[in-house]
C-alpha cells in the first residue's frame, strides 16, 4: 500500500498523457513557426537578393534556412506559453479586479474612439498616429482609474444585490460575511492556499492597525522578527493580487484598546465577526 501511494504522481501534469498532450500542442506551435519563419525568410533572401543584384539561391537558403530555425525555437515563447501564463493570471485574479480591468478597458477605448473624430481631420500623419496613440493613452487610464476604484465597484454590485439578498439568498449573504485576519495567521502565510480552495467564503478584513503591526516588524531590528514581518506583508499582497477572495484593508480603529490583539476582539465583537489567528493564548 505504501509503494502505492508513492508511486502514485505528484501533480496532474505528470500523468503520461498530459505531458504528451501539452508537449503535442507545443510541437504543433513549433513546426507552424518553423514553415512561417521559413517563408519569411524566403521573401526575405529574395528581396535582398533582387536588391543587391545578386543570384538569389544562397541568400533564399541561407534566410530561409535562418528562418526556420528562429520559428521553430521562439514560436512557444511568443504564443502559447505567454497565452497560458495570462489564462493562469486571471484564473487566479479576484472577480473585481476583473470586471474593473475589463469595465476600464472598454470606457477607454470608448473614449478614444470619440476622440478618435476630431483627430482625423488633421492632416497627415497626425490623422494616422494620434488616435493610436490615444487609444493607447485612454485605455492605460480606464484600466488604472477603475482598478483602482474596484473597491467601490465591489461596494456597488453588493448594493444592486441587497434586494436579493433579503429574499435569502447565500451567494449575497457569503459577500455580507467578515472574517477578520490576526497578525499571527497572515505571517503563517497558510492562508494564501486556503483562501484558493473556495472554503472560506465571504471578505477578509484586515485592520489598518494589523497593518501597522506587521511593518513594524518588518523594521524590527532582530533578523527573525523582520524576515517574519516582510514575509506576512508579501502574504497580505497576494491576498490582495491573487486570491480569489475579497481582502479588505479597513481603516475602522477601536479607542478603548491599546494593544493590537485587543483592539481585534473588540472590533470582532463589535463587528460580530470571526477572527482567525494562529495565537492560541
Amino acid at each position: 500500500m505504501k509503494n502505492t501511494v508513492q508511486s502514485f504522481p505528484k501533480r496532474i501534469s505528470q500523468l503520461p498523457y498530459v505531458s504528451k498532450m501539452k508537449l503535442s500542442t507545443e510541437f504543433v506551435f513549433r513546426i507552424i513557426g518553423a514553415f512561417v519563419g521559413a517563408v519569411v525568410g524566403l521573401i526575405a533572401g529574395t528581396n535582398i537578393a533582387v536588391f543587391l543584384e545578386v543570384s538569389p539561391e544562397a541568400y533564399v537558403t541561407v534566410f530561409a534556412l535562418l528562418g526556420f530555425l528562429v520559428g521553430l525555437i521562439l514560436t512557444p515563447y511568443v504564443t502559447i506559453r505567454p497565452l497560458n501564463a495570462i489564462t493562469k493570471r486571471l484564473s487566479h485574479m479576484p472577480p473585481e479586479r476583473l470586471v474593473a480591468i475589463v469595465t476600464g478597458l472598454f470606457l477607454g477605448l470608448l473614449a478614444a474612439a470619440l476622440l478618435s473624430l476630431p483627430l482625423a481631420l488633421l492632416g497627415p500623419p497626425f490623422r494616422q498616429i494620434l488616435p493610436v496613440v490615444a487609444a493607447i493613452i485612454f485605455s492605460y487610464l480606464g484600466i488604472v482609474i477603475l482598478s483602482s476604484r474596484q473597491n467601490d465597484l465591489r461596494t456597488l454590485f453588493k448594493g444592486m444585490r441587497a434586494p436579493a439578498a433579503a429574499g435569502g439568498n447565500n451567494d449575497a449573504f457569503a459577500d455580507d460575511y467578515v472574517i477578520l485576519l490576526d497578525t499571527s495567521v497572515i505571517i503563517d502565510g497558510r492562508i494564501v492556499d486556503i483562501s484558493k480552495t473556495g472554503f472560506i467564503r465571504g471578505t477578509l478584513l484586515v485592520p489598518n492597525f494589523i497593518l501597522m503591526e506587521l511593518q513594524h516588524i518588518a523594521d524590527s531590528p532582530d533578523p527573525l522578527r523582520r524576515g517574519r514581518g516582510r514575509l506576512g506583508l508579501e502574504v497580505l499582497s497576494q491576498l490582495q493580487n491573487d486570491s480569489p477572495i475579497h481582502t479588505e484593508i479597513t481603516d475602522m480603529d477601536v479607542t478603548d484598546a491599546r494593544e493590537a490583539d485587543s483592539k481585534l476582539v473588540a472590533l470582532g465583537r463589535e463587528l460580530n465577526a470571526p477572527i482567525m489567528t494562529n495565537d492560541y493564548n
